[in-house]
C-alpha cells in the first residue's frame, strides 16, 4: 500500500491520501481522542504522540499536529498507523448502535436563498476546500449572514480567513444579493 502525503496551507496539518476511500462519503472531524470513540482509525491516529485532530474526509485523512513534535518525527508514525488499519481491513467508522440515526436529515423547511447558499457550498467551496485537507459546514442564515463552520485542515488555518471573507464571501454575495456577509463559527 503507497500512500501519498501532501501540505496544506495550514503548517499545522498534514494531508494523508491512502488511494482507497476512507469515508467514501460525509467528511467527519475528530477534534480529541473522546470525540474519536466511533472510529478505529480516528483513535489509532490519536495513538500517535503530538496529534491533536483528526478530519476524515471522502478518500483523505487530515491530521493536526500540536506543534510537540516536528512533522519528520510525527509523519512515519502516522503512515504506520494508516497503513495498518487498512491493511489489516478495520473500519474507519464503527457501525452506528441500533436506534441511533445514522445521520442528521436534511431541513425540510430551507428556504429558497438557503437552499442556493448550500447549493454553491456544495457544488463550488467544498471541492475546493477538500483538495486543501479541509471542509466546510453550513451553520446558517440570519440577516443577511451566512454562518459557516471550517473543518479539518481550513480549521485554525492562517489563511481561513481570507478563503472565508475574498473567496466565499465574494462567491455567495455575487450569485445570492440577499447574502451581505460570510462570518466563521466554531
Amino acid at each position: 500500500m503507497f500512500i501519498q502525503t501532501e501540505e496544506t496551507p495550514n503548517p499545522a496539518t498534514l494531508k494523508f491520501l491512502p488511494g482507497c476511500p476512507v469515508t467514501g462519503g460525509t467528511p467527519v472531524d475528530f477534534t480529541s481522542p473522546e470525540a474519536a470513540l466511533r472510529s478505529p482509525l480516528a483513535r489509532a491516529l490519536f495513538a500517535v504522540n503530538g496529534v491533536s485532530a483528526v478530519f476524515l474526509g471522502s478518500d483523505f485523512i487530515t491530521v493536526t499536529n500540536d506543534g510537540a513534535r516536528t512533522w519528520a518525527t510525527l509523519k512515519p508514525a502516522l503512515l504506520g498507523a494508516i497503513m495498518e488499519h487498512f491493511l489489516n481491513g478495520r473500519p474507519v467508522l464503527d457501525p452506528p448502535a441500533a436506534g441511533t440515526p445514522e445521520g442528521t436529515p436534511e431541513e425540510a423547511e430551507d428556504d429558497e436563498i438557503v437552499l442556493q447558499i448550500k447549493e454553491l457550498l456544495d457544488q463550488r467551496v467544498r471541492p475546493v476546500v477538500a483538495r486543501d485537507g479541509g471542509d466546510i459546514t453550513f451553520h446558517g442564515f440570519s440577516k443577511g449572514v451566512v454562518y459557516l463552520h471550517m473543518k479539518g485542515s481550513c480549521s485554525g488555518c492562517p489563511s481561513s480567513t481570507a478563503t472565508l471573507k475574498s473567496g466565499i464571501e465574494n462567491l455567495l454575495c455575487h450569485y445570492i444579493p440577499e447574502v451581505v456577509e460570510v462570518r466563521a463559527v466554531r
